[in-house]
């Protein structure tokens, strides 16, 4: 090596570079501990407020959870009280025979019910017991076991005579017991017109004092003033009837309708009181069936 490249190689350092290690982390400062027993309460009456708003948190939180879960029936104070009426099944006015009109239209002045009148019976609610016995043999009804319904042999005597006079078709029934004890029958019975319906039972036989022939087991009967008067069906005349205090064992309610052909009655009792609201449905729903 010549000496000019001697003098060209760099001096080695005296000390090498250090090279830089992972950062240190800082101490966190440190939290100065109770300095006496004053101290020292007021740390522990935070904890337990501390504590207790946990506790609270959590019960509300599954309270809500309950309350939401639950429908609104099962929550004491949110019940939503039934008003009485009863579930009946949807209802469907049965098909006319081919061109044959309705009993309210022009061309029937006679207001002939063409539909079978079985069908235009109102069904018995959901629940009820029906009685069978008032479904006749194909369902037309004897009239004898109709006339059963009348207290004294004198007005069922006399009502079988005008039933006669009148022309009377047929009978259609039915009949059914509710879970509450409330007994209903609703009878259909046809004529030949409309105007032996209006002019020789309706009008007649049930005016707006009280029925001429009292049901078995009405004492005291007057007219139901509180029957709403909206409630009313186009084509369909009503009659309404309850029977006053004091009355026997059980109330009655009655109600006689005028529609086309048919006289339509509905008779309801009940042990006790026999309630309005459920007595008012049927008689409107069936004012629809027949209107």
């Amino acid at each position: 090596m010549t000496e000019q490249q001697q003098t060209a190689l760099p001096a080695p350092p005296e000390h090498p570079p250090a090279v830089p290690g992972p950062p240190v982390p800082e101490q966190p400062p440190a939290v100065p501990g109770p300095s006496g027993p004053r101290d020292r309460r007021v740390l522990r009456a935070v904890l337990r407020w501390t504590a207790a708003v946990v506790v609270f948190a959590a019960v509300g939180a599954g309270a809500a959870y309950g309350i939401t879960g639950m429908e609104r029936t099962d929550v004491p104070g949110l019940a939503t009280a039934s008003d009485g009426r009863w579930e009946y099944p949807p209802l469907t006015k049965p098909p006319l025979p081919s061109g044959s009109p309705g009993p309210q239209a022009e061309s029937n002045p006679a207001g002939t019910h063409h539909a079978d009148l079985r069908a235009l019976l109102l069904p018995a609610p959901r629940g009820a017991r029906e009685d069978k016995a008032l479904r006749g043999a194909d369902g037309w009804l004897e009239t004898e076991v109709f006339l059963k319904e009348y207290a004294a042999k004198e007005d069922r005597d006399q009502f079988r005579q005008q039933l006669v006079d009148g022309g009377l078709r047929h009978i259609a029934a039915r009949g059914w017991t509710t879970a509450d004890g409330t007994r209903t029958r609703v009878y259909l019975l046809q004529f030949d017109t409309a105007a032996v319906v209006e002019d020789t039972f309706f009008r007649p036989l049930f005016p707006f004092s009280a029925p001429s022939h009292p049901v078995r087991g009405a004492a005291v009967v007057g007219p139901d003033e509180t029957f709403p008067d909206q409630s009313a069906v186009a084509g369909v005349q009503r009659r309404a009837y309850v029977e006053n205090e004091p009355y026997a064992a059980e109330q009655d309610r009655q109600a006689y309708l005028a529609a086309g052909d048919v006289l339509a009655v509905v008779l309801q009792s009940r042990k006790g009181t026999a309630p309005a609201v459920p007595f008012r449905q049927t008689v409107v729903l069936q004012s629809q069936l027949l209107g």
